[in-house]
Protein backbone atom coordinates (compact mmCIF):
# COMPACT_ATOMS: atom_id res chain seq x y z
CA UNK A 1 0.00 0.00 0.00
CA UNK A 2 1.40 2.95 -1.32
CA UNK A 3 0.94 5.89 1.77
CA UNK A 4 1.74 9.93 1.64
CA UNK A 5 2.58 12.16 4.89
CA UNK A 6 2.69 15.65 4.30
CA UNK A 7 4.61 17.46 6.90
CA UNK A 8 3.74 21.64 7.38
CA UNK A 9 6.91 23.60 8.81
CA UNK A 10 7.36 26.09 11.58
CA UNK A 11 8.87 29.59 9.92
CA UNK A 12 12.22 29.51 10.79
CA UNK A 13 12.67 25.52 9.41
CA UNK A 14 15.85 26.30 8.04
CA UNK A 15 17.87 27.56 11.43
CA UNK A 16 15.16 25.53 13.52
CA UNK A 17 16.04 22.17 11.62
CA UNK A 18 19.91 22.01 12.25
CA UNK A 19 20.35 20.43 15.55
CA UNK A 20 17.92 17.50 13.97
CA UNK A 21 18.90 17.40 10.84
CA UNK A 22 21.37 14.42 11.32
CA UNK A 23 19.40 12.41 12.97
CA UNK A 24 16.22 13.01 11.23
CA UNK A 25 18.03 12.37 7.65
CA UNK A 26 19.31 8.77 9.67
CA UNK A 27 15.37 7.67 10.02
CA UNK A 28 15.26 8.53 6.33
CA UNK A 29 17.68 6.85 4.86
CA UNK A 30 16.78 3.43 7.48
CA UNK A 31 13.48 3.49 6.06
CA UNK A 32 14.47 3.52 2.63
CA UNK A 33 16.59 0.51 3.00
CA UNK A 34 14.01 -1.18 4.75
CA UNK A 35 12.06 -0.44 1.42
CA UNK A 36 9.45 0.95 3.30
CA UNK A 37 10.01 4.43 1.79
CA UNK A 38 10.02 5.25 -1.96
CA UNK A 39 10.71 8.95 -1.81
CA UNK A 40 10.96 12.35 0.77
CA UNK A 41 12.01 15.85 0.29
CA UNK A 42 11.29 18.99 0.96
CA UNK A 43 9.16 21.42 -1.23
CA UNK A 44 11.21 24.26 -2.77
CA UNK A 45 11.03 26.28 -0.64
CA UNK A 46 11.71 23.63 2.08
CA UNK A 47 9.17 26.43 4.61
CA UNK A 48 6.42 25.43 2.52
CA UNK A 49 7.20 21.91 4.33
CA UNK A 50 7.81 18.02 2.87
CA UNK A 51 6.02 15.05 1.10
CA UNK A 52 7.00 11.32 1.67
CA UNK A 53 5.99 8.60 -0.67
CA UNK A 54 5.95 5.03 1.87
CA UNK A 55 5.36 1.61 0.56
CA UNK A 56 4.01 0.24 3.82
CA UNK A 57 0.97 -2.39 5.20
CA UNK A 58 -0.61 0.20 6.96
CA UNK A 59 -1.52 4.19 7.17
CA UNK A 60 -0.10 2.87 10.70
CA UNK A 61 3.38 2.45 9.96
CA UNK A 62 3.98 6.18 9.52
CA UNK A 63 2.33 7.10 12.33
CA UNK A 64 5.42 5.22 13.81
CA UNK A 65 7.55 6.65 11.24
CA UNK A 66 6.16 10.70 12.42
CA UNK A 67 6.84 9.26 16.18
CA UNK A 68 10.36 8.36 15.80
CA UNK A 69 11.22 12.09 13.46
CA UNK A 70 13.37 14.15 15.53
CA UNK A 71 11.62 16.79 13.15
CA UNK A 72 7.96 16.27 14.53
CA UNK A 73 9.22 15.03 18.35
CA UNK A 74 11.12 18.51 18.45
CA UNK A 75 8.32 21.14 17.06
CA UNK A 76 9.61 21.60 13.69
CA UNK A 77 6.98 19.82 12.34
CA UNK A 78 3.53 22.11 12.74
CA UNK A 79 0.93 19.73 10.77
CA UNK A 80 0.72 16.74 9.17
CA UNK A 81 -1.82 14.42 7.10
CA UNK A 82 -1.14 10.73 6.70
CA UNK A 83 -3.27 9.60 3.39
CA UNK A 84 -3.57 5.88 1.36
CA UNK A 85 -2.55 6.96 -2.10
CA UNK A 86 -4.12 5.20 -5.10
CA UNK A 87 -1.99 5.39 -7.78
CA UNK A 88 -3.21 4.87 -11.66
CA UNK A 89 0.01 5.41 -13.13
CA UNK A 90 3.43 4.96 -12.23
CA UNK A 91 4.24 3.99 -8.67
Amino acid sequence: MLVTLHYDYVPDVLTRRTAFRDAHLALIREWHAQGKLRSAGAYDPPTDGALFVFDVASPAEVESFVARDPYARNGIVTGKRIRPWTVVVGG
